[in-house]
């Protein structure tokens, strides 16, 4: 908690856990101490513009910003304002997202590799979630099948079947996801496939769903 001026008039215990300074260290200090520099310097200025404007930017809002320990190590966190009416204080909420920062990086990572196995692979690959809309295609898909990514991308996989295939494909994956008996799911069979133009081609069909250690939700990629 601050007052007009930027200056700490309380914190928790979470807060001198967090940034490394004991309590009697925050209280009387301003605010910009747990700030990067570029920011600190201005700090008192944004104040004092709210102070005379009454122009609300970042109270009652939170924002993604950069916090500074008293070791001068920096965290990503999420910031939240709010004032407390008639008392002249303003009340800061940081909450450390260092560990969903990095879980974020993991994913992107597991992304881009499996991006990379997808169009290293000489076959037509199809990402689709449990409703069957497709989520990733692979270059050779679009080659294959003449759609390009875009065009792929948020369809229903059922753009590719012939219509009397088309018709039940949803109903096979409601019952797969509801009962989890494997009809398709890793094996490989011979079917027809249909191309942007209409014509129909023979093609070896394989299915498997993702683990879920590589993706939050159940998805399947077939090839």
């Amino acid at each position: 908690m601050i007052n007009d001026r930027g200056i700490i008039q309380q914190v928790n215990k979470t807060s001198t856990r967090v940034f490394g300074y004991s309590e009697d260290e925050f209280v009387g200090s301003n605010i910009s101490m747990i700030m990067t520099d570029d920011v600190g310097r201005q700090h008192d200025q944004y104040l004092d513009n709210y102070m005379q404007t009454g122009i609300k930017k970042m109270i009652g809002t939170q924002r993604e910003v950069t916090a500074q320990r008293k070791d001068k190590s920096t965290f990503p966190c999420i910031l939240g304002l709010s004032q407390i009416e008639g008392e002249g204080l303003f009340c800061g909420f940081i909450r450390d997202i260092t560990s969903e920062k990095e879980k974020q990086s993991i994913l992107i990572e597991s992304t881009k590799r499996m991006e990379e196995v997808f169009n290293a692979s000489y076959d037509a690959l199809f990402t689709i979630s449990s409703e069957g809309i497709i989520i990733m295609v692979n270059d050779v898909a679009s080659s294959v099948f003449g759609w390009t990514e875009e065009e792929f991308i948020g369809q229903n996989i059922t753009i590719i079947m012939p219509k009397e295939h088309a018709e039940h494909h949803d109903e096979y994956l409601k019952h797969y996801l509801e009962t989890g008996f494997k009809k398709m799911i890793g094996t490989q069979r011979e079917v027809e496939a249909k191309r942007k133009d209409g014509t129909l081609f023979p093609c070896i069909l394989g299915l498997a769903e993702l683990s879920t250690k590589i993706t939050r939700d159940r998805q399947f990629v077939g090839y």
